[in-house]
């Protein structure tokens, strides 16, 4: 498990932030070039009957997987008589890139956070963690990456993100482990400190399938 804390990643005005990669327009044309040649040198022909117009979907596919929205706003609405009172939002399954070996990683995410005033809109979780999602990445660096633009948007660092992730760089390489499953935690503010909403927020987050595992290391597939 990972528990970390750190300044939040928010743009003006609770947009998202622009993502790191890529720093400029995906040049598709160029891409499926490159894939062309990478099935020339695999001993494949592109030209061939079933591999005619593979490197323009690859490149196609590259270029909205790494476009991911930028300009998403994380709606708020006021309820100035609600406070205290721990919100939860899991089952959000996203698909992401795994930056050492550009194997493809599902990611369960669950977020929780403690109202003051005002509530969060219920979508803005999910588009959250696609756009944190739509690069290479790696598990820890995207359950922060979540925490701390949450923590942004709320404006307090009550805010805990649980992500439990199949990795295949872990199960279709190396030690080939099929089952094996990497659970990485953040917790701020009365997550961190507060060990009774500390333990509601991991009951719940198992009750909605993330299944964080407080005794387990995070992603113990690249070591």
């Amino acid at each position: 498990m990972t528990i970390s804390i750190a300044g939040p990643e928010t743009a003006p005005n609770g947009a998202l932030p622009v993502p790191g990669p890529p720093a400029a327009a995906i040049n598709t044309g160029r891409v499926a070039g490159l894939i062309s040649q990478l099935l020339v040198e695999l001993g494949e022909d592109p030209a061939r009957e079933g591999l005619i117009g593979t490197p323009d979907r690859v490149a196609a596919w590259w270029n909205d997987f790494l476009s991911p929205d930028d300009t998403t706003m994380a709606t708020c609405f006021t309820e100035s008589r609600l406070n205290d009172q721990l919100v939860i939002v899991g089952g959000m399954s996203v698909w992401s890139l795994c930056e050492h070996h550009m194997l493809p990683m599902n990611l369960k995410v669950t977020a929780g956070y403690v109202p003051d005033g005002e509530v969060v809109g219920l979508s803005k979780f999910g588009r959250i963690a696609q756009h944190f999602a739509g690069r290479l990445q790696v598990q820890e660096r995207l359950t922060r990456q979540i925490a701390e633009h949450l923590t942004g948007v709320i404006g307090r660092k009550d805010v805990a993100v649980a992500v439990r992730g199949t990795h295949l760089c872990m199960s279709m390489r190396g030690v080939r482990m099929e089952d094996a499953r990497t659970t990485t935690v953040h917790t701020g503010g009365r997550f961190r400190t507060d060990p009774v909403l500390n333990q509601q927020f991991v009951t719940l987050a198992t009750a909605s399938g993330t299944r964080p595992n407080p005794d387990r290391s995070a992603d113990q597939e690249r070591r």
